[in-house]
């Protein structure tokens, strides 16, 4: 092409360069899917037999620490909640008996040190005494029991065989599984809470490719939700070892979802780090999206090879392409760093390829 060609077209060239950490092995993309963290997802379930009275709470709803969800009425609460006063009842009559037996023993000592009683009455004293506090003791360690029980409940400080189920930490709820009226067993689901600013991302590498995934990698994805745009997210877990049925690799990755945009159950498309020899991360081309065009049903760029006339020859090349994000597309394989490839006027160039194709027609 001619330098005014060049010119009308508006076409410019520049070296294609390498991004780190985005190296993609698969075009195609692996499917993989959005899920909580389980590491700040609290799955909350009926501490004991009993029938939901109310449920306070919808999905999608912020709830706050300590937040009562639900209450449920139990006869294992009830119980509980009698066991409880019992305790406390008792502990009321050992502290009493245990201070009257202190009394005694002290006025029997000051009564032997006066010679006015004998010393077998002292002795019984203290034996009293000492009777009175070790049937305190007991019955302390048996309210602390009874109130470790009702707590673990959620029946502390709730009449009539109430139980209160709480939300442990702040969060959303996930899924609302309790339904008023129901009777359900001990450890039936009653509601999901997460914290949504987490999610894992799942999936299953063949095994070509279970070299890619290490953790502390970065995997690129994309969500049929945002289209065109493409996320990241680091490796974290990385199984000891394939599916003897599938011949694949589970992996999950971490993603950082401030802004509350992902949701768990989303469906995903999953492109790997490369691998280099060496185990570090392979970077990759990246290209305007303008540089890429379809010739012959194909992904093609064009290497320029400027001439000192401030022409350049022309050459196309197919290439294998990746992801796409903010007007740019990852190129796999076709295209090496240094090349010159035509980052503007792509589609000028690939116009005068096809007229230079066209057979000429005899006059």
């Amino acid at each position: 092409m001619t330098a005014a060609q060049i010119e009308h077209g508006g076409i410019r060239w520049a070296p294609a360069a390498t991004v780190s950490a985005a190296g993609l092995v698969s075009a195609a993309g692996l499917p993989g899917q959005l899920g909580p963290n389980e590491d700040r997802t609290a799955r909350l379930g009926a501490p004991a037999r009993g029938r939901v009275l109310a449920v306070r709470v919808s999905p999608g709803e912020r709830v706050t620490a300590g937040a009562v969800l639900a209450t449920l009425q139990s006869p294992e609460a009830a119980i509980a909640q009698s066991d409880l006063v019992k305790a406390a009842a008792a502990v009321g009559s050992r502290r009493a008996q245990a201070a009257y037996a202190k009394s005694a023993r002290e006025r029997a000592d000051r009564l032997l040190a006066l010679k006015a009683i004998p010393r077998q009455e002292v002795e019984k004293a203290v034996a009293d005494d000492e009777l009175a506090r070790s049937d305190l003791s007991q019955a302390e360690a048996e309210l602390s029991r009874a109130q470790s029980t009702a707590r673990a409940l959620g029946a502390d400080g709730r009449p009539g065989g109430e139980l209160a189920i709480r939300a442990p930490a702040g969060g959303v709820v996930l899924e609302r599984l309790a339904v008023p009226g129901a009777v359900v067993e001990a450890g039936a689901p009653l509601l999901v809470i997460t914290d949504p600013s987490s999610l894992w991302l799942t999936m299953n590498a063949p095994e070509t490719l279970a070299g890619a995934l290490r953790v502390g990698t970065t995997v690129l994805f994309t969500v049929p939700a945002f289209p065109g745009e493409t996320l990241g997210a680091r490796v974290t877990s990385v199984g000891a070892g394939l599916d003897p049925a599938t011949r694949t690799l589970a992996a999950r990755a971490t993603i950082a979802n401030g802004s509350g945009r992902l949701k768990p159950a989303m469906l995903a498309t999953v492109f790997l780090p490369a691998i280099q020899q060496d185990g570090t991360q392979q970077g990759a081309i990246v290209l305007p999206d303008a540089a890429v065009q379809i010739l012959d049903g194909a992904a093609t760029v064009f290497v320029a090879m400027p001439d000192a006339q401030g022409g350049a020859h022309m050459m196309a090349r197919r290439v294998e392409l990746g992801a796409r994000s903010g007007g740019s597309v990852v190129i796999l394989s076709g295209v090496s760093a240094g090349d010159v490839i035509v980052v503007a006027g792509a589609f000028a160039v690939k116009a005068e390829l096809k007229k230079a194709s066209m057979p000429k027609m005899e006059m």
